[in-house]
């Protein structure tokens, strides 16, 4: 019998728990996709339009110039205070040199200590696993086509699984938990505690712009009207664990909840992101998004608006900034409270912005100002 471990936000797990779902529970593990490019043609692949199917990377919600531009790589896993990264895709090992050059210079940077796991379909360069493996690579995790889940000795990726057993990478299976298939999940898990890998991770089915025709073509639906998960899928996983509790297996059984990624993962991730890039005209909400005023003009230059509203309200230079980006003046909140009224006189827009401190700046709310 083995105990099932009730985790976060509805996740458990049977003993043992990957160091790389440790770190994602901290939020540290730095998310780097190597390429949208992937052989298998999963039906519930869940990645956007814009990065599935096309050679681009990204560091977290960071877009990079190019294979060459790793300053902006290395700086994301400082602004979060990375422990590890999470190499995935499409498939890292469609580009199994870059993946490789990229795990050499995260263990150069960062120490051996800093732990890189990737996933991978195997469908191809599984020739190349031993050369991550040499650079650094911690763990690798496969996934496997679900028809393959109650015979994977007939699965096309067995020798690239069996050549990872050889080495010294923690190998594990990493499934989405589709509902109703409880039987082949639990027989992936015996095959995989047969065989010496280390853990299967089963995730919540989730609805996305890309899967959603194909998941309501198999007449799926969402859980809840507040959830993209889909409906049966954390009680299929649930059941697998119950099963597995029953046996004597070696190796770890986690189901990874939607829930879990949002509310623990992201959120403490872009905790860790606030706390290292907020300005000082921005306030670091509860969930780590940011809140500021902001003020446009459509008459004067953002240059002459920053300077008219520091000399006339005297406000500190760490209080305003010049977005370029999104041309505006920004200004701490607790300013705009009380120079709003003055400023919607004069024809200014003025707003209270909650955003996300990432990259891309994801915009959450706007309220006008004065309330």
């Amino acid at each position: 019998m083995t105990s099932i471990v009730r985790w976060l936000k509805e996740s458990a797990y049977t003993s043992s728990l990957s160091p790389a779902c440790k770190m994602c529970a901290k939020g540290s593990k730095l998310v780097v996709l190597i390429t949208g490019l992937c052989p298998a043609k999963c039906f519930y692949c869940p990645l956007s339009f814009e990065k599935g199917g096309k050679d681009r990377i990204f560091a977290d919600e960071w877009e990079l110039d190019g294979e060459k531009d790793t300053k902006k790589l290395i700086l994301e896993a400082e602004y979060i205070d990375a422990s590890g990264a999470g190499i995935t895709g499409g498939d890292p090992l469609v580009v199994w040199m870059r993946t490789k050059n990229y795990i050499s210079l995260l263990k150069k940077i960062f120490g051996e200590n800093f732990h890189i796991h990737l996933y991978t379909s195997g469908l191809k360069n599984g020739e190349h696993i031993g050369d991550l493996v040499s650079a650094g690579l911690d763990e690798i995790r496969f996934h496997p086509m679900p028809k393959y889940w109650g015979e994977i000795e007939k699965s096309p990726i067995l020798s690239s699984i069996k050549s990872a057993l050889k080495t010294d990478v923690d190998v594990a299976f990493e499934i989405p938990a589709i509902p109703n298939m409880e039987k082949e999940m639990f027989s992936l898990v015996r095959w995989a505690d047969d065989n010496g890998l280390s853990w299967v991770n089963l995730n919540e089915l989730e609805y996305s712009e890309r899967n959603c025709d194909a998941l309501s073509l198999r007449n799926y639906a969402v859980k809840n009207d507040i959830s993209a998960a889909v409906k049966g899928s954390q009680e299929t996983a649930l059941k697998v664990l119950g099963m597995v509790s029953k046996e004597n297996f070696g190796v770890g059984v986690h189901y990874c909840s939607s829930s879990f990624k949002d509310g623990i993962q992201l959120t403490n991730r872009i905790k860790r992101r606030a706390n290292n890039v907020a300005r000082g005209h921005e306030v670091i909400s509860d969930d780590g998004t940011l809140i500021k005023g902001v003020v446009y003009s459509k008459k004067e230059s953002l240059q002459r608006l920053y300077l008219s509203l520091k000399k006339e309200f005297k406000i500190n230079n760490d209080h305003l900034f010049i977005n370029k980006k999104k041309n505006r003046v920004e200004v701490g909140i607790w300013v705009l409270e009380k120079i709003a009224p003055v400023l919607k006189k004069r024809g200014l827009e003025c707003y209270m912005i909650e955003e996300y401190p990432t990259a891309d700046a994801l915009e959450v709310e706007r309220v006008p100002m004065p309330i």
